[in-house]
């Protein structure tokens, strides 16, 4: 269900661990799994917990409870946004409007085209460089204003 090159990253990170405690990479595997895929579909969740010798329900637990994984498709270019209280004070909310105006979507969705999907997300621990965005759970973006949006959406394009 992975490829070749993708279970070679997740024996890797397998091999840090403990033979006997190889459940330990699961964020790991999850990760590498949803970078493949795109979104951690049920199968993909049931690959990796038979891969990692893990209930599936185990793996799910996990895969549900960090915001980072995602469980339905998503865009080509995820775009989740703090709105903590650090990014509060620098602006966000003007950022998050300008965003959600400039996409036609609000947190959750997906623009019509596929290209782009909004999520809330929680501290990223940057707030010295608020507000701030995580694309595609990889890059972060920061120092964000109303007035930058539109280059910073340019540039994904």
């Amino acid at each position: 269900m992975l490829t070749t090159e993708s279970l070679a990253q997740i024996d890797r990170e397998i091999a840090k661990y403990p033979a006997d405690q190889k459940q330990s990479a699961v964020m790991s595997a999850l990760r590498i799994a949803q970078v493949e895929k795109g979104w951690l579909s049920p199968e993909t969740i049931a690959f990796v917990a038979h891969y990692l010798g893990m209930p599936t329900i185990a793996v799910y637990e996990v895969a549900s409870f960090y915001n980072m994984y995602d469980l339905k498709p998503v865009g080509t270019h995820k775009l989740t946004v703090c709105t903590n209280i650090s990014c509060q004070l620098q602006g966000v909310d003007a950022v998050v409007e300008k965003l959600k105006t400039a996409l036609g979507i609000g947190f959750g969705e997906t623009t019509a085209d596929g290209r782009f999907t909004l999520k809330e997300g929680e501290c990223f621990g940057a707030c010295g460089d608020a507000p701030l965005c995580l694309h595609n759970n990889h890059q972060m973006h920061t120092r964000l204003t109303p007035e930058t949006v539109d280059a910073f959406l340019a540039g994904l394009k």
